[in-house]
């Protein structure tokens, strides 16, 4: 997948499916972020030739190794960001609609240095 921030979105999005207990088939995924069902499963394919996912015989979605830390990484920009925008101020959705912009550009060291500071003021 040319785009890393395309692969992040879909990676966190199978990854929130499956932390709140639902299903993370192709379909499942194009029903959460509102695309169509062929760009998903063509999507689902170049995550798959990139080591990041599998399709079980059932259709479900899984992760490689690889493709749990990528999505696990990308949650946890998501949320510590949503939260620092929250604490600065903005409203939930405001936050989280510029986190979800922000997690995708910043630096792995950035955010670090962002994440020690954060936690020593909460």
């Amino acid at each position: 997948m040319k785009n890393s921030e395309s692969r992040e979105m879909y990676l966190e999005t199978i990854l929130i499916l499956k932390n709140n207990g639902m299903r993370a088939r192709a379909v499942d995924v194009a029903n959460e972020l509102g695309f169509s069902r062929p760009s998903v499963s063509n999507a689902m394919k170049l995550l798959q030739n990139e080591g990041y996912v599998y399709v079980d015989t059932a259709g479900e979605i899984a992760f490689t190794e690889k493709g749990k830390y990528a999505a696990e990484k990308v949650l946890e920009r998501h949320t510590l960001l949503t939260a620092m925008l929250m604490d600065a101020g903005a409203d939930r959705e405001l936050a989280e609609d510029n986190a979800c912009r922000i997690e995708h550009v910043i630096s792995d060291e950035m955010f670090e240095i962002l994440k020690k500071k954060y936690k020593k003021i909460n």
